[in-house]
This record gives structure tokens, C-alpha cells and sequence, in this order.
């Protein structure tokens, strides 16, 4: 095998996690305790990011509540999910979703990703990350262009 021509490699890998509760019972998006920061090397570069989210869940008693989660890159935002619908009983958990963008910055100054949730329709309905003690992630990746 032959190394690649310039593009492809990965410069840099960060990752970070966070096990603290959040529930979400707002239409407004709130921080879920996940972000990282990364310099890219070159204005060219990409970043590849992957986010778990672990446990999502609720404990409302209205049947689908459905939690949305974006990606912000400082303040701009990068992507949106729709990322689960959850019946409204105590045990009942969405899983872990997984969100994945591939971004381009366009800057060699540091840059901030971060996880924001909100629940689609305000009402009671509540949906929580890292229920149950579970790690969710975030993990940026410089990919050279």
C-alpha cells in the first residue's frame, strides 16, 4: 500500500465526555454538557465530528416526546436531528443516537463544537441525556483536504 497523496489524514483527534444528567423540558435548545475545541492546522482542513448521545430518555407521562439535538460550531449551527421519539413511561429510553458532520470551518483559529437539545412541542414533556449514570461523547477529528 502507498501512503495518500496529501488528503485523508487524520492531524488531530480530541475526544471528551460528560456523565452528567441534563433534563430538557424547553422548545428553546440548552447546552448538554458536551463540547470540545480544536485548532485546525490549515484553513483547508475538515472536521469530522461524532457525537453520542448516551441514555436519551424521558420521564413525562405524554406518550412521544420527540428530543431534537444540533451541533453548533462556536454559535453558528452545523447540523440538526430529529433524534428520537420516546414513549412517556419511566423506563422507556430512546437509546443512544448518534450524530456525525463533517465540517469545514475554513479558519486555523481555535473553533468550539458543542451539543444543544430541546423537545419539539412545549407542554410537560420532558427528555433527559445520560440517564442512568450513561457517558455521552464527543469526538473531533482534523481531516487534511
Amino acid at each position: 500500500f502507498e501512503d495518500a497523496a496529501g488528503g485523508g489524514k487524520v492531524l488531530q483527534l480530541l475526544a471528551m465526555r460528560s456523565e452528567t444528567r441534563v433534563d430538557i423540558a424547553s422548545t428553546t435548545y440548552a447546552d448538554i454538557g458536551l463540547s470540545a475545541s480544536i485548532t485546525p492546522s490549515a484553513t483547508s482542513s475538515k472536521i469530522y465530528v461524532t457525537v453520542v448521545i448516551s441514555n436519551l430518555g424521558t420521564t413525562s407521562p405524554e406518550t412521544n416526546v420527540t428530543t431534537q439535538h444540533r451541533i453548533l460550531r462556536d454559535t453558528t449551527q452545523v447540523v440538526f436531528y430529529n433524534t428520537a421519539r420516546i414513549n412517556g413511561i419511566e423506563s422507556d429510553t430512546g437509546g443512544s443516537p448518534s450524530l456525525i458532520v463533517l465540517d469545514s470551518p475554513s479558519t486555523a483559529s481555535a473553533v468550539t463544537y458543542k451539543v444543544q437539545q430541546r423537545v419539539e412541542v412545549a407542554s410537560s414533556r420532558t427528555s433527559i441525556s445520560q440517564w442512568n449514570g450513561g457517558a455521552s461523547t464527543i469526538v473531533l477529528m482534523e481531516v487534511l483536504a
